[in-house]
């Protein structure tokens, strides 16, 4: 048995799992940037049988294999009803979806996961933290996000999630997806790779964890240059990016990995196709290496709160 068809039918034996297609909408969670990053974008095809699905601002990846649909994400609560429209306009089922992956479990990326699960019946499946966050609607107590009395960040609930293991392909028909633990924005982030074969060739898609060093006020990444001080972590994490076969790399938030600009591109160019890039992994993690860089000044400095 694969590790998704046993996920599936432990999903299935959960007798108050909702029947799929009987979603009714969450209410929409409201931040400054939400409006912004819930604009719509038309899905489009990444390579092959994978597909961006998400808004303007948050990612949201479909794989399409012989055994039914993969989805990486649900974006806010809001941004479920759109993630569905996009996968209809493929001309595609949501009732298909037989799995949900999370990169994180913050209300921008797993917010419309619970929604999203009880419209197609799909198992769901995270990282350890992960899946004790989506389970309980909220940032982890170690989460630099989460709030001092547990409800800030708070998203629907999601049930049913299973516990994943770091780097333990998850198999569905053709294709097998892997996740690379990447903690550091949150303790149980996420990146995923998976193959995406076509005409007999073979190339390397990575949908990258965010990697920014942001937190509530209170936080700190620097701790005592232990194996467990949040800045070496994160640093562990963000090497396993740069580390990554990757030749096509969207991020979470896909405007870190340019993935727009590149669409562009694409409009004039086909060949070679703009979205294919060897080095776009290497680029992400330097960027966020620097980021965390400033940070940690900013901590010895004395000048985050």
């Amino acid at each position: 048995m694969t590790l998704v068809t046993g996920l599936m039918a432990a999903l299935l034996l959960q007798t108050s799992a909702p029947p799929a297609g009987t979603a009714a909408a969450d209410p929409p969670y409201v931040c400054d940037s939400c409006e912004e990053w819930n604009r719509p974008q038309a899905a489009f095809r990444l390579h092959a049988n994978s597909y961006y699905v998400g808004t303007q601002g948050l990612g949201a990846i479909l794989i399409k294999t012989s055994g039914g649909l993969i989805l990486i994400d649900g974006g806010l609560p809001q941004s479920a009803a759109r993630i569905s429209a996009n996968i209809r306009a493929l001309g595609l089922r949501v009732q298909d979806v037989k799995l949900i992956l999370n990169s994180h479990a913050h209300y921008d990326h797993a917010g419309g996961i619970a929604r999203l699960q009880r419209e197609s019946g799909a198992a769901v499946a995270a990282s350890p933290s992960s899946a004790f966050a989506l389970h309980a609607g909220r940032p982890t107590p170690d989460d630099p996000q989460f709030g001092k009395d547990g409800s800030e960040g708070a998203f629907p609930k999601v049930a049913n999630v299973r516990v994943l293991k770091d780097r333990e392909a998850i198999v569905l028909g053709d294709t097998a997806v892997t996740p690379h633990f990447t903690p550091g924005h949150t303790p149980g982030g996420t990146t995923w790779t998976w193959p995406s074969c076509e005409a007999g060739k073979c190339i390397n898609l990575v949908y990258a964890d965010s990697l920014n060093a942001v937190s509530l006020d209170g936080f700190r990444f620097l701790g005592g240059g232990s194996t467990k001080d949040p800045s070496s972590v994160f640093k562990r994490s963000i090497e396993t990016v740069r580390a990554l076969p990757c030749d096509v790399l969207v991020s979470v938030h896909p405007g870190f990995s340019g993935l727009f600009d590149k669409l562009t591109k694409r409009q004039t160019q086909t060949v070679p196709d703009p979205l294919i890039d060897p080095d776009a992994c290497k680029a992400y993690a330097t960027s966020a290496l620097d980021r965390l860089e400033t940070r940690l000044k900013a901590e010895r400095d004395g000048t985050v709160k």
